[in-house]
């Protein structure tokens, strides 16, 4: 094992800065819109195509927030979703630390568009405590695609026989393990050093 490939939704970032719930829990008295309707109208019909870069997400959701919240601006929506789906695994990330200082690169693998990836790079300061990311938009493939483990692993420059994912659902680590990955389930209370310990043994 030379490399490691971390989830980000449910593995790094765990939902709100404030209490860790869903970004999207409190979309109605906030701003005023039902998350019904957003899924019905936006992320439904829209977001398999938005998260393999085959569509821009202002592009989709523009028209969409016009019939359904007037009163929201595109940036105004985008703001609140990343800034509410933003709490760090604080602990995950100084095990990570840890390993790329004893020598261990790692790199995010998941499936986002554009401007979240960005937004984790360089908002919440992720490119400063990895060696890049595999997203999705980028690679116009999503997990648990096996396209999606080809490219990240060539993105890494190493094998995938010496890759480990680390994801929170269990549909992509089954995908890692067929495309020749080590790959482990992340769970509450898991740790990077009992996971790796566990591969160790």
């Amino acid at each position: 094992m030379k490399g490691l490939m971390v989830d980000v939704d449910g593995v790094l970032v765990c939902g709100r800065p404030s209490d860790g719930q869903s970004w999207a829990s409190a979309l109605p008295e906030d701003l005023g819109i039902s998350l019904e309707d957003l899924q019905c109208e936006f992320f439904r019909p829209h977001w398999s195509e938005i998260v393999i870069g085959q569509a821009e997400l202002p592009d989709r959701l523009e028209p969409v927030l016009a019939r359904i919240a007037p009163h929201l601006s595109c940036d105004e929506f985008i703001g609140y979703w990343f800034e509410n789906d933003a709490r760090l695994n604080i602990e995950l990330l100084e095990e990570l630390d840890r390993q790329r200082s004893a020598g261990m690169p790692v790199w995010l693998a998941t499936n986002q568009e554009h401007l979240r990836a960005a937004y984790l790079m360089d908002v919440l300061a992720l490119a400063g405590r990895c060696d890049g990311i595999c997203y999705s938009a980028a690679m116009g493939c999503r997990k648990p695609e096996a396209a999606f483990f080809e490219k990240a692993a060539a993105r890494s420059g190493l094998p995938a026989e010496h890759l480990l994912l680390i994801d929170d659902t269990s549909a992509n680590v089954v995908a890692a393990q067929a495309a020749g990955w080590y790959a482990a389930e992340w769970r509450e209370g898991s740790s990077l050093a009992a996971v790796l310990a566990a591969f160790e043994a």
